[in-house]
């Protein structure tokens, strides 16, 4: 129970930094807001009803022990005419009058409460309230001796519009600060999700000059940081390219003396082994300094990911090659097109190597709660991968063909060089069982 209370609590709050920063600030501003209001209600508004009903109720006893000792008609019109202009309370008198026998509802309300203690304690006499039956005046009828005293009453002396005043003003400044609060949040966030974003394209290989640091010291230090890691990352692939172009040409140089020197040794003994061992060399170093210098200096450009697919495709069916091909959608999105489209023909390669008909398919897929991803699966009705081999095929120089025929084989470096692109893309490589009998490889680009 705790567990489902905690996972229902954490999917009920806001899950963006703007939310969660207004939930900060408006959760104390509610706890104030209600403190304020339950210490104005049970101290200032019940005393200041009290206050007014003990006056009210005041006036009244006044008027009731003046026409005891002034009775008589002409002394009772006088009495109640100065009531009426001095005290503001119109009073009408029923000789002979009796309360009705049935039980009063019980007081409502503070002001109802208020006024029904005031006159239990000072008139002692029956009396009756009847604050519903009029909207601006509210009744008193009081039992005499010789008649029914009836005491119509403004509202106005028995309730304060103080507070009124008080809960619109806590509301409406509650509500100012939380617009500012919202604005000058807003703005902070922005920073974040910039940075954010940049952060996001950088890692997908595109490239994101002129980063500006801006927002809090925090999320400005936060900017700096990455801007210095963005040079020092781009730094080191220029050096790492730059090495590996002198790396290339220093190694190249002994391969053409090593071949040349066998060229010369005629039809004597083990020239063939030879040549099979210089071939073989020469194919790893290809193969290692394709793998170490990865995309090169390739820029992302908007491109259409099913046009690119279909012209891998068609290189290989001009080569007599059995492939289906299958586009749901066209799906434009920002890649460097030359090193995915190595990566489609390089899977596409390998399921043509081991099989026998191959099913290309491109299409957009949901996801959780974004824009979705492309993908691009590659079928083959091929002996497949073992599960517990997919994931060693990724590592550098692994090879499932254990024969030294680099025609069958190759040097082990082709899904090695997929996943470094691809995952430069932002997007990854899987592997699976394909439905078709061979093995499925899943190309996820996020969108």
């Amino acid at each position: 129970m705790a567990v489902d209370a905690e996972r229902w609590f954490k999917r009920i709050l806001p899950q963006g930094l703007l939310g969660r920063s207004l939930l900060i600030i408006v959760t104390p501003l509610i706890v104030v807001q209600l403190v304020s209001t339950y210490i104005f209600y049970a101290s200032h508004w019940d005393t200041v009803a009290r206050r007014l009903a003990a006056g009210l109720v005041g006036d009244v006893g006044a008027v009731i022990e003046s026409l005891r000792a002034f009775p008589g008609p002409e002394n009772r019109q006088r009495i109640i005419g100065i009531a009426a202009n001095r005290m503001d309370l119109d009073m009408r008198f029923e000789m002979g009058g009796i309360l009705p026998n049935t039980p009063p509802p019980p007081p409502f309300g503070i002001m109802e409460e208020a006024l029904h203690a005031a006159l239990s304690e000072r008139l002692q006499r029956p009396f009756m309230i009847d604050a519903r039956s009029y909207e601006r005046e509210v009744a008193v009828r009081v039992q005499l001796s010789d008649g029914l005293l009836e005491v119509f009453v403004p509202r106005k002396r028995l309730f304060s519009s103080t507070t009124y005043i008080f809960v619109l003003w806590m509301v409406g400044t509650s509500l100012l600060l939380l617009g500012i609060a919202t604005i000058f949040m807003r703005n902070q966030v922005r920073s974040v999700r910039k940075l954010a974003v940049a952060a996001d394209a950088f890692g997908k290989g595109r490239d994101v000059a002129n980063f500006k640091a801006e927002g809090a010291a925090e999320v400005r230090q936060a900017a700096q940081a990455f801007n210095l890691m963005r040079d020092r990352i781009k730094r080191q692939m220029q050096q790492r390219t730059e090495m590996l172009a002198g790396v290339s040409h220093d190694l190249r140089t002994p391969l053409t003396r090593m071949k040349l020197q066998v060229a010369m040794l005629g039809d004597a003994d083990g020239r063939a082994e030879l040549e099979e061992d210089v071939a073989e060399m020469e194919q790893m170093v290809e193969g290692y300094l394709a793998f170490v210098r990865g995309e090169g200096g390739e820029v992302s450009v908007p491109t259409d990911l099913s046009v690119l697919v279909g012209e891998v495709v068609g290189r290989f069916r001009r080569e007599g090659r059995d492939m289906d091909l299958h586009v749901e959608d066209s799906l434009v999105m920002p890649i460097k097109p030359q090193a995915m489209g190595r990566v489609i023909g390089n899977l596409i390669g390998n399921a043509l190597r081991y099989g026998g008909h191959v099913w290309v398919r491109v299409g957009k897929r949901p996801g959780d709660g974004g824009p979705g991803a492309a993908e691009i699966i590659v079928d083959d009705d091929g002996p497949g991968i073992p599960a517990e081999s997919r994931e060693q095929v990724f590592k550098p120089f692994f090879r499932m063909e254990r024969s030294r025929n680099l025609a069958t084989g190759g040097v082990g470096l082709g899904l090695t060089i997929a996943r470094d692109i691809v995952r430069g893309h932002g997007g990854e490589v899987l592997l699976e069982d394909s439905p078709l009998g061979g093995l499925r490889a899943r190309i996820r680009l996020p969108l």
